[in-house]
Parts: C-alpha cells; sequence; structure tokens
C-alpha cells in the first residue's frame, strides 16, 4: 500500500498546502526524504530534478520552523538564480498556513537593497546562489549563527558551474551543529568528497531515474533572446493548429504576465499558479476542458495533475531545468497515442539545459525557424478565406449588409470586389501584420567571439547561470583568498576591505534532532 503524506508526520497545516495544491501522494525521493530529515538527520540523496526534491526537504524544514524567531533557520543553496526563484516560490506554497512565515530568494543580478530588506525584516528560510549568499555573510546582513539546516540543492551543476569552493566556503562558516543535506542527479567523485567532509553519517538515498516514452510527441525548440518570447509566442499560436495549449512559465508572476499579454491579444488564457486556490485551480481547468479558454499558462507546481484530451501542443516559455521536468510537461500533450505538439524556447545562455535534455531522453530536439511575416499572412488569408465561404455558405443573417454593399456600391460606383478588399484592409487594420522578421538568437558565446582565435576548450560561456562578474555594488570574485577592494559599496558609503582565509581543515556538522 502506498504511503500518503498523513503517513509522513507532517503538520496539519502543512497537509492542507498538499491538498490545495493537488499532491495526493509523495513521490519516492519525498517518502524517503522526509522521515529521515524530520528525525535531524544528515542525507545524501541521489535523485533527478523533477522527482519532488524540493518538497522532500522543504516540507521537513517547515515541519521544524520557530516561527516566533525571525531569524534564518535553513539556508538553500542552488546553483541557478532561477531554480533559486522555484524553490522560494515552493516554500511559499508548501508554507501557507503558517502564519508569518517568510523566505527570501537572494541571487546575483537582483538589486542588494531588495534583498537587504527583506533579511531585516526577519526570514526564517533563505534560498541563494552560492556567490550572493557568499556576499551577504560577508556584509554580516546575512547570519548562520541560527542556521539549523543546510540544503545543496543540484550539487552536481554546482560542480559544473564552478561553485564547489564557493560552497566549500559556506559550509565552513557554519562550524557549530546543524542538520547538512545533499541533493544530486549524480554523484562523481568530488560530490561524493563534500558530502565526507561535511555530512555527519548521512542517510544514503538513491532514487533511480525513469524516463517515460516521448516518442509520439513532435518536438521542437527556437533560440531566442529573453525580450523575443512574448512576439514569437503569439506568432506561433497564430500560424499552428493550436485546439488547446499550455504554456509553461518558470514563476508564478510570469505566468500571470504571459496569460495577460494572451488576453489583450485575443487569445482566450489563464494563469495557473501556486498562489490560486484549489477551487480556482479547478475551474481553470474545467474551463479549458469545455472550451471556454484554449490556453493555460502554468507553473510546475500548479500543473501537477492536469489531464485534458484536447490540449494538442505544450509551449515551454521558460525552459525546465531538467529531463523529467521536460518530459513531464510535454507529456500533457499527445495523450493515449494521439499527435501533440511540444515547443521550447531556448536563449543563448540556457542552450546547455537543451543539451542536458537532449542527453537524457536520447533524442535530438529539432531546432525550428521563428515563424515569418510570410508565414503569417499566408496563415491569415487560408483563416479568412474559409470563413468568409462558411459565412456565405450557412449564414441567413446578410441580408442587411448585401443592403450595405449595394448601397456603397449606389454611392461611389465601386465594384464589389473593391468594396470586399476595402472590408479586408479595415479587419487587417485592427490586428496588423508585423513589419520586422524575427531572427534567430545565436549562443551567446559564439556572437561575443566570431572571428576571434579560440583561447580554451569546454562549454561555452552559456552555460554559467550565475554571473561571474562585478555587479553594481562593487563585489570582485575569484579563486583561493577573497577579498572586496572596493571604496564604495550600495550604500553609497565607505565599504570596509573583508579578508577570507578559511581554514581547510574538514569542519564536519552533527545531526540536532528536534
Amino acid at each position: 500500500m502506498a504511503l500518503s503524506f498523513q503517513d509522513l508526520r507532517l503538520s496539519s497545516s502543512l497537509l492542507s498546502s498538499l491538498h490545495e495544491l493537488g499532491y495526493e501522494t509523495p513521490t519516492p525521493i519525498q517518502a524517503e526524504s522526509i522521515p529521515v530529515l524530520l528525525d535531524g538527520r544528515d542525507i545524501s540523496a541521489q535523485a533527478q530534478t523533477g522527482t519532488g526534491k524540493t518538497a522532500a526537504f522543504a516540507l521537513p524544514i517547515l515541519s521544524r520552523i520557530e516561527l516566533a524567531k525571525k531569524e534564518p533557520q535553513a539556508i538553500i543553496i542552488t546553483p541557478t538564480r532561477e531554480l533559486a526563484i522555484q524553490v522560494a516560490e515552493a516554500f511559499q506554497s508548501y508554507a501557507k498556513h503558517l502564519k508569518g512565515f517568510h523566505v527570501a530568494p537572494i541571487y546575483g543580478g537582483q538589486d542588494y537593497q531588495v534583498q537587504l530588506r527583506a533579511l531585516k525584516r526577519g526570514v526564517h528560510v533563505v534560498v541563494g546562489t552560492p556567490g550572493r549568499v557568499m556576499d551577504h555573510f560577508r556584509r554580516g546582513s546575512l547570519s548562520a549563527q541560527t542556521v539549523k539546516t543546510v540544503v545543496l540543492d543540484e550539487a552536481d551543476e554546482m560542480l559544473k558551474m564552478g561553485f564547489i569552493d564557493d560552497v566549500e566556503w559556506i559550509l565552513q562558516q557554519i562550524p557549530h551543529e546543524h542538520q547538512t543535506a545533499l541533493f544530486s542527479a549524480t554523484m562523481p567523485s568530488s560530490i561524493q568528497t563534500i558530502a565526507k567532509r561535511y555530512l555527519n553519517d548521512p542517510e544514503r538515498i538513491q532514487i533511480k531515474p525513469t524516463t517515460q516514452n516521448v516518442g509520439t510527441i513532435e518536438q521542437s525548440y527556437i533560440s531566442l533572446a529573453r525580450n523575443q518570447k512574448m512576439d514569437v509566442l503569439t506568432r506561433y499560436l497564430e500560424i499552428e493548429n493550436v485546439t488547446a495549449a499550455i504554456i509553461f512559465a518558470s514563476t508564478k508572476n510570469c505566468s500571470q504576465e504571459v496569460a495577460d499579454k494572451l488576453l489583450a491579444r485575443g487569445y482566450g488564457a489563464a494563469a495557473l499558479n501556486g498562489d490560486m486556490n484549489q477551487s480556482m485551480r479547478e475551474k481553470v481547468i474545467g474551463q479549458i476542458k469545455k472550451g471556454s479558454i484554449d490556453i493555460i499558462v502554468a507553473t510546475d507546481v500548479a500543473a501537477r495533475g492536469i489531464d485534458v484530451d484536447r490540449i494538442t501542443h505544450v509551449i515551454n516559455y521558460d525552459i525546465p531545468y531538467d529531463a523529467e521536468s521536460y518530459v513531464h510537461r510535454i507529456g500533457r500533450t499527445g495523450r493515449a497515442g494521439r499527435a501533440g505538439k511540444a515547443l521550447m524556447f531556448v536563449t543563448s545562455r540556457e542552450r546547455y539545459l537543451l543539451k542536458d535534455i537532449e542527453r537524457s531522453i536520447k533524442q535530438k530536439i529539432q531546432q525550428i525557424e521563428p515563424p515569418t511575416i510570410a508565414e503569417m499572412k499566408e496563415k491569415r488569408t487560408e483563416a479568412l478565406t474559409e470563413k468568409v465561404i462558411n459565412i456565405i455558405a450557412k449564414s441567413k443573417k446578410l441580408g442587411p449588409y448585401q443592403q450595405l454593399v449595394l448601397d456603397i456600391m449606389a454611392k461611389s460606383n465601386d465594384e464589389p470586389v473593391d468594396i470586399a478588399a476595402a472590408v479586408m484592409y479595415l479587419m487587417e487594420q485592427a490586428n496588423p501584420m508585423p513589419t520586422e522578421e524575427i531572427q534567430a538568437a545565436k549562443p551567446e558565446f559564439e556572437r561575443k567571439h566570431r572571428g576571434k582565435p579560440k583561447r580554451f576548450r569546454g562549454k561555452p560561456s552559456g552555460g554559467r547561470s550565475e554571473s561571474r562578474s562585478r555587479p553594481s555594488g562593487g563585489r570582485s570574485e575569484g579563486r583561493g583568498k577573497r577579498s572586496f577592494k572596493d571604496s564604495k559599496d550600495g550604500y553609497g558609503g565607505k565599504r570596509k576591505t573583508f579578508k577570507s582565509n578559511a581554514p581547510k581543515g574538514r569542519a564536519k556538522s552533527r545531526s540536532r534532532a528536534n
């Protein structure tokens, strides 16, 4: 008999949130990890992203949070800013019935003042990328004194992106007793070394990856710049024969923004995200099943359990972070052996994620060009021709309009074909054709270094999601000894010079059960 979330000793408030989010039974990684983490023990877990790892560590952390203490009690380290945002949103969704709970995502590229205000107000959980977490530790805006749990999420990705030294530095700042959880899709030797050095007698968990059959789904991607996404999306929806579609966005704010923009462009669309309660979610799903809307813009968390036969297209507006999530998303179309299409938008910095997905599904995903103006004109002409023919053949209410054409002919001596053309022109003016083509974006590395000799081999610069360049606050980040030498900080005042010569000894954490 399968375990339920009630069997995992979770609080009633968390169980209510899970029920409203549509979670029914725990995934294997959740079933194995949650009891161990609730007992305060360390874990080293190997499982693919998309298997429910976020809930596996978030739910035990929330179960042990002391809401009265508005101090960081858990730090989650993620390799990318996008994942940091996603994990923080998941925490907020799970904690919707925990009054006064606060989580803060901190990552490179966001204004320091936003993060400093959030930390000053008081937070229970911090989710951040390595470089920015280090920065806040050095500034003194983030303290490790009250931290009870540290989670390393996607440890192998942090290794690939060169953050392992940073992760070790962060762990060395928390010498007191605490719980450490390490999650990784693979376990290379360097990750195993981290586990031996910083985890105390961890429970080892391994979930074997599963790959679903996506052979009936026509898969493609478009390479573009981030600011081209909405234009390309609307052009694609215009030239494709879309019965119904799910568009996946990485955040709830993005899902609402995309849905609003589609509505403004005349599409029947609705957002589906973690901010919506169960009744609202069911209402939206009911609308697309009945055909009163044709497009749902959803986040991964909110899209759990959607099963709508009429969905012909899945569009990844934001690329998923792993193959498991990708397969789960596109599995919403091509149901019961039907044909389906899956499109993915890929920016130059996300090409390494595309390659990871292709390797995992053992299949090459076809690149297609953004829809052209010629294709849009052809599609509009076909659609308009079909509409006119159907109206003439079936409608019995054309009498007043025929009289109107006769009146215009009498006043202007124009031919019927000219009048019909003028009506077509007026219709086009209401929805004008774009004037510029959209060019497929080339990889960032290729653009920056075209014509220059190669100086190194390895992954392109697009493989790094967290910028290592100096932010406006003046941070200089390098390897080995680290220092701040800028004279001014983000507050307009003088910045002190910090140097760190962290000891290289093994600072092994010890579990503390609460």
